[in-house]
């Protein structure tokens, strides 16, 4: 297959289609400081060394484009909407995959609900895998497998093959062998925003 950059560089698919069943309310828009949870993983997954970013959505796709208008013509960034979002987050992967697997060796999976995800630990986890030449990364906490993560185009077809709404880590148990696990740098909170308790907690814990 012809591919039209260069082997190093990584697409990354930024995750913000869900219906927020658990929160009540639709968190992509949810603010965190001055800006919205979504917002702020789009701005520091454009402000990271990712040559391409996919954000997929669905849930309320036009209400989440108009509260990302500042971004939303980034020459970096490509949004589109998973009309089969209902189908879990596998279908959502599967969405962005289709977007960038021609042109792009590597992929890498970014939550949208994660806070804390910032551009410092998405290059630091890229650097990482790359010098690895494994085909599975991740950031780890201690000893457990956290996000981003990411894949080589050897891993496309088997991605391709998730259903549901369990994302990728099966693959994980399949290739144990084979994956980059980063630690991170400094202190890496990896709480993900489900409900109105996490959002609340996170807000008065942190400083955004």
């Amino acid at each position: 297959m012809h591919i039209t950059w260069n082997e190093e560089c990584v697409a990354g698919i930024l995750l913000g289609a869900g219906k927020s069943t658990r929160m009540g309310k639709l968190k992509q828009l949810l603010p965190i400081g001055k800006e919205s949870l979504l917002e702020r993983a789009l701005n520091e997954t454009l402000r990271s060394d990712l040559s391409k970013i996919v954000l997929v959505l669905g849930y309320h796709a036009e209400d989440i484009k108009i509260g990302l208008a500042r971004n939303i013509q980034h020459p970096k960034l490509k949004v589109i909407e998973n009309t089969s979002y209902k189908q879990g987050i596998s279908s959502s992967i599967i969405a962005g995959l289709t977007c960038v697997e021609q042109n792009y060796n590597h992929v890498m999976i970014i939550l949208g609900d994660i806070p804390h995800i910032d551009a410092d630990l998405i290059n630091l986890l890229l650097n990482r895998y790359l010098a690895s030449h494994l085909p599975i990364g991740a950031i780890k906490i201690k000893t457990k497998r956290s996000h981003p993560v990411i894949f080589n185009r050897r891993l496309y077809s088997e991605l391709h093959k998730l259903r549901g709404d369990v994302g990728a880590r099966d693959l994980f148990q399949k290739h144990a062998g084979q994956v980059c696990l980063v630690e991170p740098e400094g202190s890496y909170d990896d709480r993900d925003i489900d409900t109105m308790d996490d959002y609340t907690q996170i807000v008065k814990q942190q400083q955004f």
